[in-house]
């Protein structure tokens, strides 16, 4: 119950609601932001996978936000792709589940403990 919860449940119910709060920032009355939806979706997920920063070092203060920005676009990308990846991994878990469940019914599931190995 405790891997349902934290492997599927948990992390899904918070990646729709991300997503849905993202929907309604980039729907406009004519049509949807796909690009603009990507980089909301993806902007927690991937700025911390970015494993560089650009240091605004040296700048005036537009040059200083202007890197700023270019740091949130990378990390929206990046996370963009980290989403997807995110989402296949629950379904493979919910997968996973649903296997182990039929074996064990069916009496032919051995499991073996982390500690043996």
């Amino acid at each position: 119950m405790k891997r349902v919860l934290f492997k599927v449940l948990l992390p899904g119910i918070l990646l729709a609601f991300w997503i849905m709060i993202c929907y309604s920032i980039c729907k406009k009355p004519e049509s949807l932001d796909t690009f603009q939806l990507w980089i909301f979706i993806g902007f927690p997920y991937g700025i911390r996978k970015m494993s560089m920063f650009f240091l605004p070092k040296g700048y005036g203060i537009s040059g200083s936000i202007g890197v700023i920005a270019l740091n949130a676009i990378i990390g929206g990308l990046i996370g963009g792709i980290v989403v997807i990846f995110k989402m296949m991994s629950i379904v493979l878990e919910i997968f996973k589940i649903i296997f182990e469940y039929v074996l064990e019914k069916n009496g032919r599931l051995i499991r073996i403990q982390s500690d043996e190995i």
